[in-house]
Formats: structure tokens, sequence, C-alpha cells
């Protein structure tokens, strides 16, 4: 099928799936399952209904996108930021497996309850790194970053395996961290950008080694919190980047695309022809609702440098970065039922 649809990820939760997640949760621990169960039916049915071909479940399970890797690892704390006051998952100790599987476990549950493909994603090492390690609270267990990022590769590439047993159609691997080396304010904190950007794609790359017949993606996004808390947002085309990507051991990936901070198309023609990009051709923005004609837009301008055949549509990022984010699930319907129209009028124009 030409121009498949698909979400990148997460999907707004509602405020009973909050509470469900939250370490607070009203619910009696024997009824959290089945509830949770229902919640994620509801989602995926939310999907299908709009059209989509390649659905999530939302990551509706996890209390954030990256906090996860505390259900597949010892050795973090939860507590809050002293800089903003959020929710901050941090590595204290040395890690340990602790739940191996537990995503390919949504996983499972997911391709009980639909016959669409299914993605499953998970966070970049680099990206862990980032956001996880503290030079106060972190040295005792792993002296800098770089050795906590690398500690954290065979922990992701055990759900990856797990993952292709559970014969799972995509793996994405999230990292709108390599992505901020787009930027030159971003660059110069570093003393050799390049050199971070090379070793988060090392990172990645030694995650999926060997990993086959499933198809691997990277998610590349100037970080969504920007359109959801009113954060800066990251500015520059990919071309900063280009090598890095070519780089990467995987067959697809996913682009932001419906702002102009994110710089021109014409950098797919300098992109492996082996490349299947994910189009972010879908506003996450709250408020807007792109029309299906400006999606075909959009996707038409990218013809101009890809083939139909390497073409997904998707949103720009997933739509509930973080888990405070406040986004409206009928807002995000009306988007998904415009890129799904998208794609049937790109289909009607361009399959044979």
């Amino acid at each position: 099928m030409l121009f498949p649809t698909s979400v990148v990820g997460s999907m707004p939760r509602p405020a009973y799936v909050k509470e469900l997640i939250s370490d607070d949760c009203p619910v009696p621990a024997h009824d959290y399952d089945r509830l949770m169960r229902g919640a994620v039916q509801a989602v995926a049915a939310l999907q299908e209904c709009a059209g989509l071909d390649v659905i999530s479940d939302g990551e509706w399970w996890r209390k954030s996108y990256i906090g996860v890797i505390a259900e597949l690892a010892h050795g973090f704390e939860l507590s809050l930021n002293p800089a903003d006051g959020r929710p901050w998952t941090i590595v204290v100790d040395t890690l340990a497996p602790k739940q191996p599987g537990f995503i390919a476990r949504e996983v499972s549950f997911l391709k009980q309850i639909t016959n669409r493909k299914v993605k499953a994603t998970l966070p970049a090492p680099s990206l862990l790194g980032e956001r996880m390690w503290d030079a106060d609270k972190s040295s005792g267990a792993y002296a800098t970053r770089e050795d906590f990022v690398q500690a954290c590769v065979p922990i992701l590439r055990r759900e990856v395996e797990l993952l292709k047993e559970e014969e799972v159609d995509i793996v994405q691997i999230d990292d709108p961290h390599l992505c901020l080396f787009v930027d030159d304010n971003v660059r110069s904190r570093y003393d050799d950008a390049d050199r971070a950007a090379d070793f988060a794609v090392e990172m990645t790359n030694q995650v999926v080694a060997g990993i086959d017949d499933i198809k691997l993606a990277v998610h590349l996004c100037r970080r969504a919190g920007a359109r959801v808390r009113g954060e800066a947002q990251f500015r520059g085309g990919y071309d900063p980047i280009i090598q890095q990507l070519n780089r990467l051991k995987v067959h697809h990936l996913t682009m932001e695309f419906t702002t102009p901070v994110a710089g021109d198309m014409a950098v797919f023609s300098r992109l492996r022809d082996d490349l299947e990009i994910g189009l972010g051709c879908v506003s996450c923005e709250p408020g807007q609702i792109d029309s299906a004609a400006a999606i075909v837009d959009r996707v038409e301008q990218a013809l101009k440098y890809l083939a139909p055949e390497r073409i997904t549509l998707n949103p720009d990022c997933g739509f509930a970065p973080g888990s405070a984010a406040q986004v409206s699930l009928d807002e995000v319907y009306e988007k998904l039922k415009n890129e799904a129209e998208a794609a049937r009028r790109l289909r009607d124009k361009y399959d044979g």
C-alpha cells in the first residue's frame, strides 16, 4: 500500500487513565489490568475509526515515554526536578533487569485487539542519558553520562529481541536528543557536537544490531514539549546531522516537517536511498487541525525528492509528550481522520 498512515506513538491520556497510571491510583490492584485493557482497547479503536493503517497503544501503560526504562531496569529513583518541579526519573544505582518484556507485553495485548499493523516505541540510549543522569546524584553509580548510556544498551536491546519474538511490525527508537544537534545554540554547548551526535547514533545502532525481520525506525523531533508546555522550540534544518542519519542501521526515519523551523525538504535527496521516510505532515500544535488538502500539499512537496513508495504519513510527534500534557483526544481524532483522508486522495492520484 502506498502512503500508509500511522501515529508516532503517544496519544492523549484522559484524566481517568492518568489516575490509573499514577502512584496514587484509586483503583484496587486486582482491577487495574482489566480497566487498563479497556482503556487501551478504546484508544486502539479510535485510531482504527480514524482510518490508520499502523496503530500504537498510545503508550497508555507507561507513566512517561522515557520513564518506561524504570519498568525495565532497577537502579532509578523517582523524584522532582528542582529546576521546574516536574517528576524526574534519575539513575542512582547500577542497572539490573527488572521486568524484561514490559513493552513486549504491551504489544502482545495490542495484537489481540486489532488486525492492523502495530508499532512499539522505546527511548534511545542517548536520550536517557540526557534526561536521567545527574552529575551529583548519578555519579556514584556511573561516573559519566556516557557510562550510563552504554549501560542502557543491553536493557533496551533485550526488549527489542522480545518485541521481535512478539512479531511486532515496527520497532521505533525515539531520539529527539539526536535531532537537537540541528540547532546551532545546542551545538555550541558541546566541545564536539559531531562527536556527541556520533555517539548517540552508535548507541542506537548497538541496540538494533543484527535484529532482522522487523522494520526498525528512529523518530526525530524538536522536543514536542515545546508545543504543549510553551517551551522554546529548537530550530534548524537536518543538514548538520545528515552524516549521522545516514549511519543509522534502521529502515525508517520519522521526521518533523509541519513548521518552517524544520528546514527544506530538499534534505531528502541527501539521505540514503533505502531509507523510508515517516513524513511529519500533521501538526501536533494544540488547536491547529490541518485539512486533508493541506496534508496532501505537504506530501507532494516531499514527492519532489522521494518516490511514493518511500513515504509514510504521520504527525510530527507523539500527541502526549510527557505525563502532564493536556491535549484534546477529540481534536487528535479529527487530525488523524484528515491524515487518513489525505492518504486516500494520494493513493487515488499516484497508485498505478
